[in-house]
């Protein structure tokens, strides 16, 4: 009996479950052949069909990367791990930093303002604009507050920017278009994008995405360019005040520290050391010759060139005496900046 039990098992587990009249298609995926995409009738609107699960595009540019050895792992980024929601604030503009993609973004803050009565009048997704209706204040019984808020790609990798912008009108005069450059009231500002900050805090775990809405707020604001017949260089679609002190952040991450800096001239000089490589200058024993040697200073060993161009600002790496890189090196050391960036 106990062979014959034996076979069974054996019968049951080869089998699986084709023998009770189920297929198992699990290896199906694997003769799957490609289909050809569906072509919309040109009097048709084809703007409701993409690409559910589009694949993003790799950050820089590896293709100058001809060294036949598998290169170490590049540093991970600082802001990797950190679950944060930040305030934020240069000049006059404040605004709100988290670290999930705006596609994430996007549902937990409609989420947000509907569970909290706060009706949207106006949501587009690839602008990644949301406009209140205009709402009332139990303190403030003669006028009527709407708000705006814009979701975009953060500087720091996949993260998130959130601003808010607040206009106010008495209840009697009739709804103007027409949005302000800056907020009514700056207090009504800072209010909302405190209050929109601790409801994001405080629901960490919200898993949803928007599927439908993968480009919401438009392209990232800071991408690796690699001409062909030039040095690469980081592109910021931001203002220079902004960039400098998004770059001031970075120069000290990553296995970077910063020497000295002027703004004025856009220049930096760092010291870079490569973190994963441990040997007589790096581990303990160079700690140890260094820690009895009171003269030992940090020396720059590369520099960071800063240029405004038009409406963009544009970051390049370049040697301590100014002269172009190898592009291997030039494309790792931008990489591991952009990756602290913030």
């Amino acid at each position: 009996m106990n062979n014959i039990f034996q076979l069974l098992v054996v019968f049951f587990l080869v089998s699986g479950c084709s023998w009770l009249g189920i297929e198992d298609h699990s290896g199906d995926y694997l003769l799957a052949s490609e289909a050809q995409v569906i072509v919309v009738p040109e009097k048709l609107s084809n703007s409701r069909l993409g690409q559910i699960y589009p694949i993003p595009d790799i950050s820089g540019d590896i293709s100058s990367i001809s060294s036949s050895e598998l290169p170490r792992p590049q540093p991970i980024s600082a802001n990797t791990f950190e679950q944060l929601v930040k305030i934020q604030r240069i000049d006059e503009k404040r605004w709100i930093l988290i670290n999930n993609s705006p596609s994430e973004l996007w549902p937990r803050v409609r989420n947000i303002l509907n569970k909290n009565g706060i009706p949207a009048e106006k949501a587009d997704g690839s602008l990644g604009i949301i406009e209140t209706s205009w709402l009332g204040y139990n303190s403030d019984q003669d006028n009527e507050h709407r708000f705006r808020f814009s979701i975009s790609p953060g500087v720091q990798i996949n993260s998130t920017e959130i601003y808010a912008l607040h206009q106010v009108k008495p209840k009697a005069e009739a709804s103007d278009k027409n949005w302000p450059e800056s907020s009514n009231l700056d207090s009504k500002e800072k209010d909302m994008i405190s209050f929109l900050a601790n409801q994001l805090a405080a629901q960490p775990d919200y898993t949803s995405v928007s599927l439908l809405a993968q480009d919401i707020g438009g392209e990232s604001k800071v991408e690796i360019i690699n001409p062909d017949v030039a040095d690469p260089y980081i592109l910021v679609k931001l203002s220079y005040d902004r960039t400098w002190a998004s770059i001031n952040y970075s120069a000290s991450r990553g296995g970077f520290s910063l020497i000295d800096e002027d703004s004025d001239k856009g220049l930096l000089l760092v010291n870079y050391k490569d973190e994963l490589i441990e040997d007589e200058s790096t581990g303990i024993l160079g700690w140890l010759s260094r820690s009895k040697d009171k003269e030992y200073v940090l020396q720059a060993n590369f520099r960071i060139l800063v240029e405004q161009v038009e409406s963009t600002v544009e970051l390049r790496v370049v040697s301590i005496d100014g002269d172009s890189l190898e592009k291997e090196l030039a494309l790792k050391l931008l990489n591991i900046f952009r990756s602290n960036m913030s």
